[in-house]
Protein backbone atom coordinates (compact mmCIF):
# COMPACT_ATOMS: atom_id res chain seq x y z
CA UNK A 1 0.00 0.00 0.00
CA UNK A 2 2.67 2.09 0.70
CA UNK A 3 4.56 2.02 -2.64
CA UNK A 4 2.11 1.46 -4.90
CA UNK A 5 -0.71 4.28 -3.35
CA UNK A 6 0.43 6.05 -0.27
CA UNK A 7 3.42 7.43 -1.74
CA UNK A 8 2.05 8.52 -5.34
CA UNK A 9 -0.26 10.22 -3.59
CA UNK A 10 2.03 12.07 -1.15
CA UNK A 11 4.20 12.91 -4.46
CA UNK A 12 1.14 14.19 -6.45
CA UNK A 13 -0.65 16.53 -3.92
CA UNK A 14 3.30 18.12 -3.10
CA UNK A 15 3.94 18.91 -6.94
CA UNK A 16 -0.07 20.11 -7.22
CA UNK A 17 0.85 23.88 -7.06
CA UNK A 18 3.81 22.89 -9.38
CA UNK A 19 1.62 21.20 -11.78
CA UNK A 20 -1.47 24.11 -11.81
CA UNK A 21 1.03 26.40 -12.25
CA UNK A 22 2.54 24.65 -15.44
CA UNK A 23 -0.74 23.71 -16.98
CA UNK A 24 -1.93 22.01 -18.97
CA UNK A 25 -0.96 19.36 -17.20
CA UNK A 26 -1.59 15.60 -16.43
CA UNK A 27 -1.27 13.18 -13.38
CA UNK A 28 -0.59 9.31 -14.69
CA UNK A 29 -1.14 6.48 -12.46
CA UNK A 30 0.47 3.35 -13.46
CA UNK A 31 -2.52 1.03 -12.65
CA UNK A 32 -3.14 -2.96 -13.22
CA UNK A 33 -5.85 -4.72 -14.21
CA UNK A 34 -5.52 -6.54 -10.85
CA UNK A 35 -7.26 -4.00 -9.12
CA UNK A 36 -10.84 -5.92 -10.36
CA UNK A 37 -9.85 -8.88 -7.70
CA UNK A 38 -9.22 -5.70 -5.16
CA UNK A 39 -11.17 -4.98 -1.93
CA UNK A 40 -10.43 -1.43 0.08
CA UNK A 41 -11.27 -1.33 3.74
CA UNK A 42 -10.79 2.45 4.63
CA UNK A 43 -9.83 1.64 8.14
CA UNK A 44 -7.84 -1.17 7.44
CA UNK A 45 -5.60 -0.08 4.44
CA UNK A 46 -2.46 -1.84 5.40
CA UNK A 47 -4.77 -5.34 5.93
CA UNK A 48 -3.27 -5.47 9.47
CA UNK A 49 -6.62 -5.39 11.38
CA UNK A 50 -6.78 -10.09 11.43
CA UNK A 51 -10.20 -9.28 9.35
CA UNK A 52 -8.43 -10.56 6.18
CA UNK A 53 -5.23 -12.92 6.07
CA UNK A 54 -2.63 -10.88 4.33
CA UNK A 55 -1.12 -12.28 1.07
CA UNK A 56 0.44 -10.63 -1.87
CA UNK A 57 -2.52 -10.95 -3.89
CA UNK A 58 -4.92 -8.89 -1.63
CA UNK A 59 -1.92 -5.92 -0.77
CA UNK A 60 -1.46 -5.39 -4.39
CA UNK A 61 -4.81 -5.66 -5.73
CA UNK A 62 -6.27 -3.41 -3.03
CA UNK A 63 -3.58 -0.70 -3.48
CA UNK A 64 -4.59 -0.43 -7.08
CA UNK A 65 -7.89 -0.29 -6.57
CA UNK A 66 -6.99 2.74 -3.51
CA UNK A 67 -5.18 4.46 -6.18
CA UNK A 68 -7.82 4.29 -8.61
CA UNK A 69 -10.04 6.07 -5.72
CA UNK A 70 -8.06 8.36 -4.88
CA UNK A 71 -7.25 9.55 -8.23
CA UNK A 72 -11.02 9.98 -8.98
CA UNK A 73 -11.83 11.86 -6.08
CA UNK A 74 -8.58 14.00 -6.70
CA UNK A 75 -9.85 14.46 -10.31
CA UNK A 76 -13.92 15.92 -9.28
CA UNK A 77 -12.08 18.16 -6.64
CA UNK A 78 -10.25 20.07 -9.40
CA UNK A 79 -11.99 22.88 -11.25
CA UNK A 80 -11.51 23.12 -14.69
CA UNK A 81 -9.82 25.65 -14.95
CA UNK A 82 -6.61 24.06 -13.25
CA UNK A 83 -5.83 22.77 -16.32
CA UNK A 84 -5.03 19.07 -14.80
CA UNK A 85 -6.27 15.96 -15.29
CA UNK A 86 -5.72 12.93 -13.07
CA UNK A 87 -6.05 9.51 -14.91
CA UNK A 88 -4.84 5.59 -14.41
CA UNK A 89 -3.77 3.54 -16.86
CA UNK A 90 -3.12 0.03 -17.20
CA UNK A 91 0.26 -1.29 -19.08
CA UNK A 92 -1.70 -4.67 -19.88
CA UNK A 93 -0.24 -7.92 -19.17
CA UNK A 94 3.91 -7.81 -19.09
CA UNK A 95 6.38 -9.60 -19.13
CA UNK A 96 8.18 -8.41 -15.87
CA UNK A 97 9.48 -9.72 -12.89
CA UNK A 98 5.76 -8.79 -11.24
CA UNK A 99 4.90 -12.25 -10.34
CA UNK A 100 7.30 -12.82 -8.05
CA UNK A 101 5.76 -13.22 -4.72
CA UNK A 102 2.72 -14.97 -6.03
CA UNK A 103 2.02 -18.47 -5.36
CA UNK A 104 4.67 -20.62 -7.48
CA UNK A 105 1.63 -22.09 -9.77
CA UNK A 106 0.71 -18.81 -10.97
CA UNK A 107 4.21 -17.72 -11.58
CA UNK A 108 4.25 -21.12 -13.95
CA UNK A 109 1.33 -20.09 -15.41
CA UNK A 110 2.64 -16.45 -15.93
CA UNK A 111 5.72 -17.40 -18.07
CA UNK A 112 3.98 -20.07 -19.96
CA UNK A 113 1.89 -18.05 -22.06
CA UNK A 114 4.49 -15.40 -23.14
CA UNK A 115 2.74 -15.40 -26.48
CA UNK A 116 -0.64 -13.53 -24.62
CA UNK A 117 2.31 -10.99 -22.97
CA UNK A 118 3.19 -7.68 -23.46
CA UNK A 119 7.79 -7.02 -23.67
CA UNK A 120 8.52 -4.37 -21.40
CA UNK A 121 8.63 -1.59 -24.57
CA UNK A 122 4.88 -2.91 -25.79
CA UNK A 123 4.04 -2.23 -21.82
CA UNK A 124 4.80 1.24 -22.01
CA UNK A 125 2.76 2.14 -25.12
CA UNK A 126 -0.44 3.20 -22.71
CA UNK A 127 1.36 5.35 -20.77
CA UNK A 128 3.00 7.37 -23.23
CA UNK A 129 -0.22 7.16 -25.15
CA UNK A 130 -2.12 8.77 -21.83
CA UNK A 131 0.57 11.45 -21.46
CA UNK A 132 1.06 12.96 -24.64
CA UNK A 133 -2.03 11.69 -26.71
CA UNK A 134 -3.64 15.81 -27.89
CA UNK A 135 -7.42 14.85 -27.70
CA UNK A 136 -6.91 13.33 -24.11
CA UNK A 137 -8.15 16.59 -22.33
CA UNK A 138 -11.42 17.05 -23.82
CA UNK A 139 -12.19 13.33 -23.32
CA UNK A 140 -11.53 14.28 -19.58
CA UNK A 141 -13.44 17.35 -19.49
CA UNK A 142 -16.42 15.03 -21.30
CA UNK A 143 -16.59 12.93 -18.34
CA UNK A 144 -16.45 15.44 -16.09
CA UNK A 145 -19.05 17.42 -17.06
CA UNK A 146 -20.79 14.33 -16.93
CA UNK A 147 -20.35 13.79 -13.35
CA UNK A 148 -18.28 10.55 -13.86
CA UNK A 149 -17.28 9.00 -10.94
CA UNK A 150 -14.32 7.48 -12.16
CA UNK A 151 -11.28 8.96 -13.40
CA UNK A 152 -10.33 8.52 -16.62
CA UNK A 153 -8.98 4.76 -17.26
CA UNK A 154 -7.01 3.62 -20.08
CA UNK A 155 -6.40 -0.23 -20.93
CA UNK A 156 -3.02 -1.72 -22.69
CA UNK A 157 -4.01 -1.30 -25.86
CA UNK A 158 -4.59 2.70 -25.52
CA UNK A 159 -8.25 2.65 -25.89
CA UNK A 160 -10.54 4.07 -22.85
CA UNK A 161 -12.52 1.31 -20.85
CA UNK A 162 -14.17 1.35 -17.61
CA UNK A 163 -13.06 0.53 -14.08
CA UNK A 164 -13.90 -2.34 -11.78
CA UNK A 165 -17.38 -1.90 -10.43
CA UNK A 166 -16.37 -1.18 -6.93
CA UNK A 167 -14.31 2.01 -7.78
CA UNK A 168 -17.34 3.31 -9.08
CA UNK A 169 -18.51 3.09 -5.29
CA UNK A 170 -18.49 7.13 -4.48
CA UNK A 171 -18.89 6.73 -1.00
CA UNK A 172 -16.13 4.29 -0.46
CA UNK A 173 -13.87 6.59 -2.56
CA UNK A 174 -13.81 9.03 0.02
CA UNK A 175 -13.69 7.52 2.92
CA UNK A 176 -10.35 5.98 0.95
CA UNK A 177 -9.50 9.88 0.56
CA UNK A 178 -9.48 10.65 4.27
CA UNK A 179 -7.69 7.88 5.64
CA UNK A 180 -4.95 8.59 2.65
CA UNK A 181 -4.65 11.99 3.68
CA UNK A 182 -4.68 11.18 7.18
CA UNK A 183 -2.08 8.72 6.86
CA UNK A 184 0.20 10.75 4.68
CA UNK A 185 -0.10 13.85 7.04
CA UNK A 186 -2.23 16.30 5.29
CA UNK A 187 -5.90 17.63 5.82
CA UNK A 188 -8.46 16.09 4.29
CA UNK A 189 -9.30 19.50 2.69
CA UNK A 190 -5.60 19.89 0.69
CA UNK A 191 -7.04 20.35 -2.40
CA UNK A 192 -9.68 23.02 -1.89
CA UNK A 193 -6.99 25.12 0.71
CA UNK A 194 -4.02 25.05 -1.77
CA UNK A 195 -6.77 26.01 -4.42
CA UNK A 196 -7.44 28.86 -2.66
CA UNK A 197 -4.10 30.16 -2.36
CA UNK A 198 -2.82 28.70 1.01
CA UNK A 199 0.19 27.25 2.72
CA UNK A 200 -0.92 23.38 3.79
CA UNK A 201 1.30 22.06 6.03
CA UNK A 202 2.71 18.20 6.06
CA UNK A 203 2.79 16.35 9.15
CA UNK A 204 5.75 14.62 7.97
CA UNK A 205 7.64 16.70 5.23
CA UNK A 206 10.51 18.70 5.98
CA UNK A 207 8.50 21.79 4.16
CA UNK A 208 4.74 22.58 3.70
CA UNK A 209 3.07 22.48 0.60
CA UNK A 210 2.99 25.60 -1.15
CA UNK A 211 0.05 27.94 -2.36
CA UNK A 212 -1.10 27.73 -6.22
CA UNK A 213 -0.55 31.03 -8.37
CA UNK A 214 -2.72 30.37 -11.41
Amino acid sequence: MQVNHLAPALLTLLLLPSLIRGSPSRVLNVNSNMHHLGFVDSNDLNVTSGKRKYNSVIGYSGSKLAQIMFSSVLQRKLPSEAGLNVMCVSPGVVMTNVARDLPRIVQTGYHLVPYFLFNAQEGARSTLFAATDPDIPEYCSVLKADDWPVCPYFSGDCRPTNAAAEAHNVGTAMKVWDKTLELIGLPSNTVERLIEGEVVPCKYCHQNTTEVEY
